[in-house]
């Protein structure tokens, strides 16, 4: 923790290097630029929680669309699930005849 003498010493110092004329201009520009820090961390929390909240929903939706591609639907038959590899509606791997 800064003391009396340290505060004062500092001040001092100050002064010396950056005349007296200077030194409101530097704290007014200190203050700005802590404003705008604030403001741009203000505006980067925003962004990260949109982000997170939709990614979020994108993850729910995957998540529904999983359990209804495989639930039964209303005929009784369930869902036909493309092949990944080749795109074509249902397995296409077929099995070995038997010998």
């Amino acid at each position: 923790m800064l003391g009396t003498t340290e505060i004062m010493l500092i001040a001092g110092a100050a002064i010396l290097l950056f005349g007296v004329d200077k030194l409101p201009k530097l704290a007014r520009s200190a203050g700005q630029a802590k404003k705008e820090f604030l403001v741009g961390q203000a505006e980067a929390d925003l962004a990260a929680e949109r982000a997170r909240d939709e990614a979020r929903r994108r993850v729910e939706g995957e998540v529904h669309a999983a359990e209804a591609a495989t639930s039964v639907n209303g005929v009784g038959q369930p869902t036909v699930v493309p092949d990944p590899q080749t795109g074509a509606p249902g397995p296409t791997s077929v099995a070995p005849p038997r010998a």
